[in-house]
């Protein structure tokens, strides 16, 4: 696979085994400069062996990571950031005498007044990060990613367990953090999470790529089909289009079509009452049941 002018990333061929488990066989792909890369799949499908193989924490049994077009040299570390799921941190310290003391480790950190205003730790800098809130706790972890002013950034699964305030805030520094250019490979489990930040994503499963594409590139390719919901007893007590088809679920009428504005054209054609009426537009979930049959969570 030949690396274009705008990979960041090329990944080829990777496999790695242990011992007699196959946890990656054979991942292939590439991640563009300035983008979200999402890397999602079921626990067990290989993803985090992947990404720790890319972030040179792992060898691989196999396979090339290039970055820049060139193997991955020294540089690669003062050129990346990591916001692990879980890091230990020093409790005695507080979050900026932590950040302070990341600070030193590289040659050309950000100016850390900018980072906590970013991360928004301006009021917690004095508080220790054994009294900091899962939200709060994960905007530090992202300022430690983001200290070193990296070009490439991971995220592991970065809201996991955060309430909807603190998920949006997150997301809204991440949404920052792209505007900038800065490329970043993501790891969720919330489907959500992945519509809204990832600009591409690959669906691994069973140590593989099986799926790749815009999140709307794959609910086109995979799941076209929206699904209309009714009362039941406005369908079945009216004379309705042959071409419209319709099963009985408990006390809804589900219709399954492509056209969603087409199907509600020949209901209202026929006087058929829309009230009760419910949609349901394909989405990223839907696609993961169609590939892999489970949820991310199985």
């Amino acid at each position: 696979m030949p690396l274009t002018n705008q990979s960041l990333l090329e990944i080829q061929h990777l496999r790695r085994l242990f011992k007699d488990t196959v946890a990656v066989k054979d991942v292939s792909f590439s991640v563009a400069k300035g983008i979200c890369f999402g890397l999602l799949g079921p626990n067990g499908a290989g993803k985090t062996t992947t990404i720790e193989i890319i972030e040179d924490i792992i060898p691989p049994t196999s396979g090339t990571v290039l970055y820049k077009g060139k193997p991955r040299s020294a540089s690669f570390r003062e050129e990346v950031g990591i916001q692990f799921q879980h890091t230990s941190l020093f409790d005695f310290l507080s979050v900026e005498e932590t950040l302070l003391s990341f600070h030193k480790l590289f040659a050309r950190p950000v100016d850390i007044e900018a980072l906590i205003a970013r991360c928004e730790l301006g009021s917690l800098r004095k508080r220790r990060s054994t009294n900091l809130s899962g939200g709060q706790l994960q905007r530090l972890m992202l300022a430690l990613a983001l200290i070193n002013n990296p070009e490439l950034i991971f995220l592991d699964e970065p809201s996991t367990g955060l309430d909807p305030q603190s998920r949006r805030n997150l997301w809204n520094i991440v949404d920052n953090i792209k505007e900038e250019g800065k490329t970043i490979i993501l790891t969720t489990h919330s489907m959500e999470e992945a519509q809204h930040l990832c600009d591409e994503i690959a669906i691994m499963d069973q140590g593989m790529i099986i799926a790749e594409g815009t999140p709307n590139e794959l609910i086109r390719t995979y799941c076209r089909t929206s699904t209309l919901t009714l009362p039941v007893e406005t369908l079945a007590s009216r004379p309705i289009a042959a071409e419209i088809e319709w099963t009985p679920h408990e006390d809804r009428a589900v219709i399954h079509t492509d056209s969603i504005d087409r199907t509600i054209e020949q209901l209202t054609a026929r006087n058929i009452s829309l009230t009760g009426l419910s949609i349901h537009n394909p989405t990223l979930e839907d696609v993961f049941l169609h590939l892999t049959g489970r949820t991310l969570r199985d």
